[in-house]
């Protein structure tokens, strides 16, 4: 059992700087996410941060909703929390596999964000993980999202941690190349 397993947690930065975060809730399963959330908060006060929430129907909204807060600019970082629990169909694999691949494709393309949407086969199991005194995976996700806006602020341009490209002109693949060197 993964409880009972000895695990490592880094010590969540502590941030003198404005740094706001951005809690994206799919409350399909309340009870779950209400202590997600809870635990999400917890960390990101505890760090100095602030935060806002928003609410979406189900888990495959979250990364779309992080995708358009992303042109804001007013968030250091991310934080998804849901829960999808195993039914009868394959639409939970749908659900877990998408919702998935779609935060990380953010994360790679330098978003800083925790993933705390929970892929369990029952309720004991998300209850489990979501109790804000117990395992709190909320707490976690934001937790991995303050970690990443450390190291992005750290190896990059700390301007809301964000990367900066090495130069204002970002030449594609295919584009032709002017006297300057840029297309």
């Amino acid at each position: 059992m993964a409880q009972s397993e000895p695990h490592h947690t880094l010590d969540a930065p502590k941030f003198d700087t404005t740094t706001h975060l951005l809690i994206v809730v799919s409350p399909y399963y309340k009870a779950i996410s209400d202590q997600q959330v809870k635990g999400a908060i917890r960390a990101i006060e505890a760090s100095g941060a602030t935060y806002e929430i928003v609410n979406v129907p189900g888990a495959l909204e979250i990364p779309t909703a992080i995708g358009l807060a992303r042109a804001s600019r007013r968030f250091d970082g991310y934080v998804a929390l849901g829960c999808v629990i195993r039914g009868e169909t394959t639409h939970y694999d749908t659900v877990c596999n998408d919702s998935s691949r779609a935060l990380t494709q953010l994360g790679l393309e330098g978003l800083c964000l925790g993933n705390g949407i929970l892929t369990v086969e029952n309720m004991a199991q998300a209850k489990a993980r979501a109790d804000a005194s117990g395992q709190n995976k909320g707490g976690g996700a934001a937790e991995a999202a303050l970690v990443l806006i450390s190291l992005s602020r750290r190896f990059t341009n700390p301007a809301k941690g964000r990367i900066a490209p090495s130069s204002d002109h970002i030449l594609m693949a295919g584009e032709p190349k002017n006297d300057q060197g840029t297309a």
